[in-house]
């Protein structure tokens, strides 16, 4: 329950792979179904097969509803979306620079974006007294903290739909991160590698599109915002092939799609899984069938999880995208304090035998939230983790009662102790 990802439709991906398999075998189209495995093996254009970036700015744009369309040519392929947010920060920050990420955030950011490139994360503090939403005073405040700190702002980057909280940005977020770094003249990363599994309302909006109709209504001051807002995607989590490892970059700054071009050269998607893919997601049919079956899946999985919680009196943030549950524990804390909550998230590792995310890894400013996942196993094994929960959250109330009623019993004893004292010592005064 600790890894996000997504096995629910794995027989769709398998079907596929059955009633196409020249796609696999990796034979041609156009050439009488003859193998391409030794074309396939020797050197293709280095930064992407043209026929692979096609499919792939089609399903990127099918997934926003083709609402936004995206030029092939400024998208840079990247072994997964971790080298995407790597490379960005490469292109647009220098050591000691900053990016403003709201909490909680994906744990992995703390390597992805700062290890290699010096850059340095400056959290925006977000609440769940507003469901953790991102508000114009947490913005400033954070802006106003790099500073302090003597760190250029450099962007922002979010995650939408969110991970952790499997929550979608709202137009007004996304209206107000627009603004936002188009005042300051800075950058906004939107990674959306979780855009094709919003199963609810609210629906996910890309920055793209909010972008889009912004320029179009002459909404921001400067035009160059248009290059800089930065979407990064990939296919680990809609299509659940994280071992396929392909990730991408999506930006109309000339500068930056040249700059991760060349960069990419370290982290290149093979010639094989692009053809494999390219056949996948052009065929319009399948990805329709796909993402429709794959999002009603993952809405019956997210009932399944919130209801079997809710049973033992556990409460979830309400979402509609992600493969997992923000989670609120914050009653079965000893007190209201991280160490408190490290402490639970060993039982419940160590007793329990379930693996969930603490929201201090994410950097959550409240504790007691954990990120709990459930795509990435089947039925069977998501009841018995309810039942496992349960017994615990019912053993936990049973220890937690008994200890109450003993410290009742102790204070009654105390309070006849010292009733009974001052009562001799009255008699002593008389």
């Amino acid at each position: 329950m600790g890894l996000a990802e997504n096995q629910l439709s794995f027989d769709l991906l398998e079907s596929w792979l059955v009633q196409n398999p020249e796609a696999a075998a990796f034979k041609g189209t156009d050439n009488a179904g003859e193998s391409i495995f030794r074309q396939l093996a020797l050197f293709q254009d280095y930064h992407g097969l043209p026929s692979f970036k096609n499919a792939m700015v089609e399903f990127m744009s099918e997934i926003r509803g083709n609402k936004v369309s995206f030029n092939p040519d400024n998208l840079v392929l990247t072994a997964g979306s971790t080298p995407a947010n790597e490379t960005l920060m490469f292109c647009l920050t220098n050591p000691g620079d900053a990016f403003l990420l709201p909490t909680p955030y994906y744990p992995g950011f703390d390597r992805d974006l700062k290890w290699r490139t010096g850059a340095e994360i400056v959290p925006i503090q977000c609440f769940s007294s507003n469901d953790f939403r991102i508000t114009e005073s947490a913005l400033q405040e954070a802006y106003l903290s790099a500073q302090k700190r003597n760190l250029k702002v450099k962007g922002v980057l979010v995650t939408n739909p969110s991970n952790p909280l499997g929550t979608t940005l709202t137009r007004e977020e996304l209206d107000l991160l627009i603004t936002f770094v188009d005042e300051k003249g800075i950058h906004l990363i939107s990674d959306e590698i979780y855009s094709g599994t919003s199963f609810d309302s609210p629906a996910f909006v890309s920055a793209m599109e909010v972008l889009t109709e912004r320029i179009h209504n002459k909404t921001v001051t400067h035009d160059s915002v248009w290059g800089r807002v930065h979407i990064v995607y990939s296919l680990s989590k809609d299509m659940g092939l994280p071992g396929f490892r392909v990730g991408a970059i999506y930006s109309n700054d000339e500068l930056v799609v040249s700059a991760a071009t060349k960069m990419s050269s370290f982290g290149l998607v093979s010639s094989q899984t692009q053809y494999l893919l390219s056949a996948m997601l052009s065929d319009k049919k399948f990805t329709k069938e796909y993402l429709t079956e794959n999002q009603k899946r993952l809405k019956q999985r997210h009932a399944m999880l919130v209801a079997g919680l809710r049973e033992t009196g556990i409460e979830c943030l309400e979402s509609s995208a992600g493969l997992f549950c923000w989670v609120d524990m914050r009653h079965l804390l000893k007190s209201q304090t991280f160490e408190a909550e490290i402490e639970l998230w060993k039982k419940i590792v160590y007793q329990v035998g379930l693996n969930i995310s603490p929201g201090s890894s994410c950097h959550c400013t409240e504790p007691g939230w954990f990120r709990v996942c459930f795509a990435n196993m089947s039925e069977e094994t998501l009841n018995l983790a309810m039942q496992r929960i349960s017994s615990f959250v019912a053993a936990d109330a049973t220890h937690l009662k008994r200890s109450q009623n003993s410290n009742k019993n102790q204070k009654k004893g105390l309070t006849k102790w010292v009733s009974r004292l001052s009562s001799n010592d009255g008699q002593r005064e008389r």
